[in-house]
């Protein structure tokens, strides 16, 4: 035990386990926290609804949330609309009444996959125009290359070639090699 300047003892060996446990205890609090953030207290009445309940709230979008469905977010809008969801498949209404329920409410974004309409053609239309395009500029490329490599194949000219062959010739001969040595003592 160590007694501080006013008097009070501490033991640092009996405070170093108790603060590692609050720490750790603290830290498994924070982690469980988002498990516990979207637990869905009321039950729906069959097993069946819970399923088409669970799909839906996956599929659509919340309103306020950047990129995240009405499952994973705590919004407060969210928690409304799955409150609404729940009560209109107790009510026994089609997905696709609920689909233009929450549509006619909060407007296209709300559905990750947007209907095939005249508004959304762009965007059901656009990846597969740049795919498309892609593949033309690939096309494109790989012939380029292949009518570039077919003009590098065909070499040199027939003068070209001659001169080729006289140097070769000349520096294979062996009196080509000792003459120029000759001269170059010479000199």
């Amino acid at each position: 035990m160590m007694v501080s300047k006013n008097g009070a003892c501490s033991n640092h060996i009996a405070q170093g386990p108790c603060v590692i446990f609050k720490t750790l205890l603290l830290l498994c609090i924070a982690l469980c926290l988002p498990a516990w953030a979207v637990i869905e207290v009321d039950q729906l009445s069959s097993p069946e609804l819970s399923e088409r309940y669970l799909q839906l709230v996956a599929e659509y979008r919340c309103p306020k949330c950047q990129n995240q469905n009405l499952a994973e977010s705590n919004s407060p809008i969210s928690v409304d609309l799955r409150t609404e969801i729940r009560r209109l498949l107790e009510e026994g209404a089609s997905d696709a009444k609920i689909s233009d329920y929450l549509v006619a409410r909060y407007g296209e974004f709300v559905l990750y996959r947007p209907r095939v309409q005249s508004s959304t053609y762009l965007l059901w239309l656009a990846p597969a125009v740049l795919l498309a395009f892609g593949l033309l500029v690939i096309v494109f490329i790989v012939r380029r290359q292949q009518r570039a490599g077919a003009t590098e194949e065909t070499g040199l000219s027939d003068a070209e070639q001659a001169a080729l062959q006289a140097l070769l010739s000349e520096a294979e001969s062996p009196q080509g090699n000792t003459s120029d040595s000759n001269k170059a003592e010479k000199e």
